[in-house]
């Protein structure tokens, strides 16, 4: 499935796939506000064997059918590195 992949320019690291170029109707309106304005990154086949760098690409695929975007969020802080 090709998809289009964003970032969000309000919230760093967050990145968004939806099926459709431009097209974020699919997103509720307050995840829209959440991540605010959305640069276009680049386009990807996605298929269940392809390897992707921060996510499962069957999650990834199963999220656009059901709702037609997968949010991939930044990896969690371990809890050490915030005492600093």
């Amino acid at each position: 499935m090709l998809c289009f992949i964003y970032r969000s320019l309000k919230k760093q690291d967050v990145y968004l796939y939806i099926r459709d170029r431009d097209d974020f109707s699919c997103l509720p309106e307050a995840l829209q506000n959440l991540l605010g304005r959305m640069e276009f990154v680049f386009s990807l086949e996605i298929t269940p064997e392809r390897k992707l760098a921060s996510a499962d690409p069957v999650s990834v695929l199963n999220n656009l059918r059901k709702q037609g975007y997968f949010l991939q969020l930044p990896p969690p802080v371990p809890a050490s590195s915030t005492l600093h």
